[in-house]
């Protein structure tokens, strides 16, 4: 038999299910169970007192800090008095993670490689709410278009991972929702591997227990999904403006066009490097490295430019298109390559 992680399940105003819900965990083999309870107020404490009484150990938050900081307080209580175990396994305390579930995720992960875990549900079933469908497929197509892997439960509380990855989970941003989705962008661009677990698909009452705000949570999170290529798009118009500007300047100036397009691309392009390193993908580390991958990326898109127009203009694409069809295919292929590539984070230096 697997060792088993410890249970972190982050509560907040929990209905009195979640007790049962601890024994059924206590009964699959997990006895490591810490609650955090993240400022229900005192109309709840009755339930985490009975939590404790089961043998439980509760964490309480004076105010609601959102679901990422819940988890983080738990991160915090385990790394400290838990570091002996397997690993980690959080869980959401609204029933829909089944204990029998949660255990084969555990066990996937104590005896399988090193990598997150997530248990996955069936979006296909008639008992999903339309809302739930609609919006966990676009996520997760939009997630596998700008991060390469497709995830068909993006945003599934079951997860696990092993303890040597518990001060990469601590310090991923983000208090509420959006952190669970944090967690799998920075897996992804740290190259840390994430497997899937169809679990059984659960919605109570319509998943009217749940405190997720269609509104204010999904803007969050599309706000980190979309963060990076958002402000790629930022960075580029402002480049993008300098090198117009200073191009002019210094063709008014010295008249060569030569000079002042070749001297303004390496200015603009200086500023671009060191905006998308420091901004848009937060590269850590000593810029040695990415700084001559972007050169070389720098220099194969202008090739690539310059040959694909010509290819089209020669076959008798006017120039104003074939330009506009090039480097509007080149500029995402320029975002995925920074990305993964010149400014791509490794876990070995995570």
């Amino acid at each position: 038999m697997a060792e088993m992680p410890v249970v972190l399940i982050p509560s907040l105003e929990p209905k009195d299910e979640l007790i049962s819900y601890a024994k059924e965990m206590m009964d699959s083999g997990f006895d490591r169970i810490v609650i955090v309870d993240d400022g229900s107020g005192p109309a709840y404490r009755g339930i985490f007192d009975e939590l404790e009484e089961l043998g439980c150990t509760v964490l309480h938050h004076l105010v609601n800090r959102g679901k990422g900081a819940a988890l983080k307080t738990g991160y915090d209580w385990i790394g400290e008095h838990c570091s002996d175990r397997v690993g980690v396994l959080t869980a959401d305390s609204d029933g829909q993670h089944k204990a029998a579930d949660c255990r084969r995720v555990a066990e996937a992960m104590a005896e399988g490689e090193n990598a997150l875990w997530l248990g996955s549900r069936d979006f296909n079933l008639p008992n999903v709410p339309p809302k739930s469908r609609f919006g966990n497929r676009t996520t997760s197509r939009v997630f596998q278009l700008l991060y390469g892997q497709y995830l068909p439960d993006t945003q599934t509380g079951l997860r696990a991972f092993r303890m040597e990855e518990l001060p990469f989970m601590a310090g991923v941003a983000g208090d509420r929702y959006e952190y669970e989705m944090n967690v799998l962008i920075d897996s992804a661009r740290r190259k840390l591997p994430m497997r899937t677990i169809t679990i059984e698909t659960v919605y109570e009452n319509n998943n009217e227990g749940s405190h997720f705000h269609p509104i204010r949570d999904s803007w969050r999170i599309y706000k980190v999904i979309l963060g990076s290529f958002l402000k790629f798009i930022a960075s580029s118009l402002f480049c993008f403006t300098i090198d117009q500007i200073l191009a002019n300047l210094l063709y008014a100036w010295m008249g060569n066009e030569y000079i002042s397009g070749y001297g303004a691309r390496v200015v603009s392009s200086t500023i671009n490097y060191l905006i998308n390193r420091n901004v848009v993908f937060k590269e850590k580390g000593s810029a040695g490295q990415s700084a001559w991958r972007y050169a070389l990326l720098c220099v194969a898109v202008i090739s690539a430019s310059n040959v694909l127009v010509q290819l089209l203009t020669s076959v008798g694409m006017v120039y104003w298109l074939a330009k506009m069809l090039v480097d509007s295919m080149l500029y995402f292929v320029n975002y995925f390559v920074q990305k993964g590539w010149v400014f791509a984070e490794r876990k070995d230096r995570a």
